[in-house]
């Protein structure tokens, strides 16, 4: 039965996944299980989740891009169950075959979909609808010493949002343009 919990969908970036989960509807409405660890498990991801936290945006925010870096590095499952956004991962690891490209996913309440974001990408979403709902779980807890970014208009992205509202935290963030990734791809000694 939990086969058909969820479908796992890869992406250009390696280790990068698109999760539809299954749906299960009636008069009162709806009921959604976004993660299940034996499903997640049989994927090779990695788990557990340490931390589960959200985001209230309103229209025409950029928040991003960011990330945790080693030896706090953590993947993330990030879906919106309000609203909806461009949801966008940019792979920062060193010597991976897809470095500093970049993939963008709509995640909406409509489209109920997740995306698994490995350790090594760095991660940012655009709110197109009047306010958006964003949670994240995350496998490792939150270091301030640990965190990073990349200037979320630096790599070539279509964010699809004019005069985007950007904190002067993000705006600050360095240009991926001369930027050294703290991480390197799996199997390879950091």
């Amino acid at each position: 039965m939990s086969d058909d919990l969820f479908a796992f969908t890869t992406t250009p970036l390696e280790g990068v996944l698109v999760i539809r989960p299954k749906i299960f509807r009636d008069p009162r409405g709806l009921f959604i299980k976004p993660w299940r660890a034996d499903c997640f498990n049989k994927q090779g991801l990695e788990l557990p989740f340490q931390e589960i936290f959200y985001s209230v945006s309103r229209k025409r925010v950029v928040r991003g891009m960011h990330f945790q870096a080693p030896p706090h590095d953590q993947a993330k499952l990030v879906f919106v169950p309000a609203g909806c956004v461009r949801d966008i991962v940019l792979d920062i690891r060193r010597g991976s075959a897809t470095y500093g490209r970049h993939i963008c996913v709509e995640l909406s309440e409509e489209n109920r979909r997740l995306v698994y974001i490995p350790c090594g990408c760095a991660h940012g979403f655009g709110v197109f609808s009047s306010q958006a709902v964003v949670v994240y779980a995350v496998t490792g807890v939150y270091r301030p010493e640990s965190e990073g970014g990349i200037r979320w208009d630096s790599f070539g992205a279509d964010w699809g949002i004019k005069k985007p509202l950007v904190s002067e935290r993000d705006s600050a963030l360095p240009s991926f343009s001369g930027w050294t990734t703290p991480f390197s791809p799996a199997g390879e000694e950091k």
